[in-house]
């Protein structure tokens, strides 16, 4: 059994230090303070203690030779540690620890595979706060090295998806490696918020409702999606050009977004003529989730404004920030 570590050294020198002081205060009948003194000095080679007896004579040998011993293993290990980065690792542990206790409003990444890497991207290009959640080492360390906050474990979980914040995270998003992983991380996570958006990926059409019923709020399969984004890419490639380019973090002209009324807002019971919303911000509103989850699409003028709405928008970067201050709410996710 290993118990090699710079706590151990540091024990095992204290305990070498104060079994010295003993066998001289016994054999030499020396105070305790005296006989700890010389110890030490024998140990860092300074002085030879003055043994009166044959016994202390032996014990002085024995003594060095453990000390000095110990003395250069407890320094050797020490200096291993420093220089080999053990404390910066340690730090930047701590330093992670931390974040992870103040994360808030962020997501849940179960999963570091292609789709998870994908969706993490995304998030760090957009600067949305998450931690990544996964089993498997190697993917934890890519996770680490590509910037995302990690926690290595399975995502179904339940004191792990505690110790990643799930309680003040805006959602949760299940990629884990097979289907009845998702679900397990999504019923996991349903009970522990039971008001908590989730998204989960589904490879089977038996698994997108299973995960439905264990409370995913949304699933994607990527088989789906990937076959219809192939035949509108044929049919209206200029309407996907489009589209790209209004959800692309990359663009800086043009950018699709929602923007959450808060129940506090100025816009509420307003209509968006009357909210001046083009004018004002230079937005486009594309669409309007009411609280009650329905969507209406291109809305009249005279549509109301409710608190808890989710405007769909069409604008500059900076217009839809200055209008996310006016709704007093931020950039939620259509539920």
């Amino acid at each position: 059994m290993r118990a090699q570590g710079p706590g151990f050294a540091i024990a095992m020198l204290a305990l070498v230090v104060f079994g010295g002081a003993l066998g001289y205060h016994w054999i030499e009948g020396w105070s305790f303070g005296r006989a700890l003194y010389r110890t030490v000095l024998a140990i860092t080679t300074v002085e030879s203690p003055a043994a009166s007896t044959l016994g202390g004579q032996v014990f002085t040998v024995v003594l060095l030779v453990a000390g000095v011993s110990g003395a250069l293993y407890t320094f050797t290990l020490i200096a291993t540690v420093v220089v080999e980065g053990g404390l910066p690792k340690r730090f930047d542990q701590r330093r992670r620890a931390h974040m992870l206790d103040t994360l808030h409003d962020h997501f849940v990444l179960c999963g570091y595979g292609r789709i998870g890497r994908i969706v993490a991207q995304q998030f760090l290009r957009q600067s949305v706060p998450f931690v990544v959640v996964d089993r498997d080492r190697a993917r934890i360390d890519q996770a680490t090295a590509d910037g995302a906050l990690t926690l290595q474990g399975d995502a179904s979980d339940e004191d792990l998806l505690t110790r990643a914040g799930i309680a003040r995270a805006r959602g949760l998003i299940a990629v884990v490696g097979t289907d009845a992983e998702n679900v397990y991380a999504v019923l996991s996570a349903r009970v522990l918020r039971p008001d908590l958006f989730i998204v989960g990926r589904a490879a089977t059409e038996d698994a997108g409702v299973k995960l439905k019923r264990a409370g995913a709020n949304r699933v994607v399969s990527p088989y789906d999606i990937g076959g219809l984004q192939i035949a509108q890419t044929a049919l209206r490639p200029a309407v996907v050009d489009f589209v790209e380019l209004a959800t692309s973090a990359d663009s800086l002209d043009l950018a699709m977004e929602q923007i959450t009324i808060a129940e506090k807002s100025g816009l509420i019971n307003r209509s968006i003529l009357d909210a001046n919303l083009r004018q004002r911000f230079g937005v486009i509103v594309v669409g309007i989730q009411r609280s009650d989850l329905r969507m209406a699409f291109n809305p009249e003028p005279e549509t109301i404004i409710g608190g808890g709405d989710k405007l769909v928008v069409l604008g500059r970067p900076e217009s839809l920030r200055r209008l996310e201050m006016e709704a007093g709410g931020h950039g939620g996710t259509i539920a």
